[in-house]
């Protein structure tokens, strides 16, 4: 898909959700939106892109791979940047691989996938709360397994990434931390967008907050549009007054949070301003798969 049809679609899509959801209402709600709300909502956010650089040096690490502290905060800045404003969401992560191809070409592109894997899993384990809270225990119990058949069929068909992965989430002193570090990235994740809401005059308790904001993230996973604009709010519109929220309302909180995360992605490229890191060396390609080393690789260069 182009990126003049992805634009295209972003704007199409955000011009019909705000014409079924009232635009006079939610322009209201925006320009009266709180400031302070507004600016945990960025810290949050921002704060989720810094945790989120160093899961990716631990990723590395189980890789073998010599990424310092400072390599990672540059790159993943630049990398979440352009996955914001470009179209797909996945330009940022492409540059990220060719950045690092001195590492290896090979480990630098799985250090990548299975780092953007961990997030994507844990807003899935998130969303599944969600659902579980709203629908119950048995619609929820059947979606978990037709999960894990799916997730059986990948690994199948894709013995050598399903390897890779376990590798990295199972390596002997990095588990915990990369645990941790995914954990707090999806809380931070979460209280961004509860923050955004609540900056546009909409207070979600946790039941609420767990039912719909992990299932409205999903539609930023979809890469037809530019990061999820106009997918995401018309989930909110579809979602949110199932549970007595205003629709008006319900788009309002999702623009604001997109704005949050443009606003973040910004503050991110200050990482940029570190000083390049010289004292990781290239790595040679190779065919094989590295060794795992375990508490040797908790040492930084940053």
């Amino acid at each position: 898909m182009t990126r003049a049809l992805r634009f295209a679609l972003s704007f199409a899509a955000l011009a019909v959700v705000l014409w079924f959801a009232a635009p006079q209402d939610v322009g209201d709600a925006l320009r009266a939106a709180h400031p302070g709300w507004i600016a945990c909502a960025i810290i949050c956010l921002l704060a989720q892109i810094w945790l989120s650089a160093l899961r990716w040096q631990i990723t590395a690490q189980a890789l073998d791979l010599p990424v310092s502290r400072r390599f990672a905060l540059r790159e993943y800045g630049l990398s979440v940047a352009a996955n914001t404003f470009l179209p797909g969401g996945v330009l940022g992560d492409l540059s990220r691989i060719l950045r690092a191809r001195h590492l290896g070409w090979r480990n630098a592109a799985a250090s990548v996938v299975i780092e953007r894997l961990a997030g994507q899993v844990a807003l899935a384990v998130a969303a599944l709360i969600g659902l579980n809270i709203w629908l119950g225990p048995w619609p929820t119990a059947l979606i978990v397994a037709l999960a894990l058949c799916l997730c059986t069929v990948l690994a199948w068909s894709f013995p050598k990434a399903a390897r890779l992965a376990q590798q990295v989430w199972t390596a002997p002193g990095l588990w915990r931390a990369h645990l941790v570090l995914t954990i707090a990235i999806l809380v931070l994740n979460l209280t961004g967008f509860w923050a955004a809401a609540r900056a546009v005059g909409l207070a979600l308790d946790i039941g609420a907050a767990l039912a719909l904001i992990p299932l409205t993230l999903l539609a930023m996973l979809v890469p037809l549009t530019i990061n999820g604009w106009g997918l995401r709010e018309g989930l909110a519109a579809l979602l949110w007054p199932l549970m007595g929220i205003a629709t008006a309302q319900a788009v309002a909180a999702s623009l604001a949070f997109g704005l949050t995360c443009m606003l973040a992605a910004l503050l991110g490229l200050l990482s940029l301003l570190l000083p390049t890191d010289t004292n990781a060396q290239p790595a040679p390609e190779c065919n094989s798969t590295p060794p795992v080393r375990g508490h040797d690789n908790q040492r930084t260069n940053g």
